[in-house]
């Protein structure tokens, strides 16, 4: 087993399936039950989720709305994802316990990094809502901060793509993959990962960051059994 604690980051998008917005059931069943046979294999992990799904604070700015008031809004649906994955994750008898950075003690406990690692240790999943708390920084940055407080050993970026390519392989059939590529090059490439405040962190925290399709089956397995999978972005 290559990876004991990861930090699982998984866009609100992603959970919409097939839809056009809101959660597809079935992409939430199956999004838990990779992260149980993760959790199976002894490995702790912790889970945090966008809401573009729901909605999104940049949309409301340009919608005319106050770009603060937008990014509370999006906060708030990044938690009611991360409530939709603890039911399913429960369903199927894995321990979770949910921590939002903006208190709401009906539904989640507050965010304290000694308890979320406390939980880890425990091999209960731990996901983090709401995302830092604070307007301006995208759900990337909290993936990472928390990663970062709860010395995760790498950060997996669960998306629909299965890795870094040359260009968007949606748009340009030429574009290769890459295995593996340094933070150095894609600062020079200009390649888009993930937002640019979140993508310095992890370099200079030396946190990897692995780029995978989490839509296939099984994938997230053989990464953490150590499997190349997707693109890994190292040092």
């Amino acid at each position: 087993m290559k990876y004991k604690r990861i930090l699982l980051k998984l866009s609100g998008e992603a959970l919409m399936g097939n839809k056009h917005f809101g959660i597809d059931n079935e992409r939430l069943a199956q999004y838990a039950l990779q992260i149980k046979e993760a959790s199976d294999m002894g490995v702790q992990v912790a889970v945090v989720i966008g809401g573009g799904n729901i909605f999104r604070g940049i949309q409301a700015e340009e919608g005319g709305m106050d770009r603060v008031h937008g990014d509370y809004m999006g906060m708030l649906a990044t938690v009611i994802n991360s409530m939709a994955l603890q039911s399913s994750l429960e369903k199927i008898n894995v321990e979770t316990r949910l921590q939002s950075a903006i208190k709401m003690e009906q539904i989640c406990e507050p965010f304290i990094r000694r308890k979320a690692v406390r939980h880890l240790e425990k091999h209960r999943v731990v996901i983090f809502g709401a995302g830092t708390g604070n307007p301006y920084f995208t759900t990337d940055t909290a993936a990472t901060l928390r990663a970062i407080e709860i010395e995760a050993d790498v950060i997996l970026k669960g998306t629909r793509v299965d890795g870094i390519y040359t260009a968007d392989p949606e748009k340009d059939k030429t574009a290769t993959k890459y295995d593996t590529i340094t933070f150095s090059e894609v600062y020079e490439k200009g390649l888009e990962i993930m937002d640019m405040t979140a993508f310095t962190l992890c370099n200079e925290n030396k946190l990897p960051i692995i780029i995978f399709d989490m839509n296939k089956p099984g994938n997230l397995k053989k990464i953490i059994e150590g499997t190349p999978v997707g693109t890994l972005v190292e040092f």
